[in-house]
């Protein structure tokens, strides 16, 4: 390897690093401002209570997660990623 090409895979690497930054600042910036987030219905029309196995459906309140309507568990989501496991899920109120 010439000096060459080392100082082209230094200078590809510094800006991939400045790209992440720039990219990530948008996405925290733009995209996520800790506001309700809906997951998208593709994803929605394949997830079910893994408990039950019934289709779960978004709750779009401040305690937002992903409910069961046979079993009343709440799945919560986190970093936009639904957690299905039984121990995590809450109850709710009858």
């Amino acid at each position: 390897m010439g000096i060459c090409d080392l100082r082209v895979r230094l200078n590809l690497r510094a800006i991939g690093a400045q790209l992440d930054s720039v990219a990530r600042s948008l996405l925290q910036s733009t995209f996520y401002n800790g506001a309700f987030m809906p997951i998208s219905k593709d994803l929605l029309d394949i997830l079910v209570c893994p408990e039950c196995k019934t289709p779960l459906r978004q709750l779009t309140d401040a305690a937002s997660g992903l409910q069961c309507e046979t079993c009343r568990r709440i799945y919560p989501v986190r970093d936009d990623i639904p957690v299905l496991i039984i121990d995590q899920a809450t109850k709710a109120p009858d």
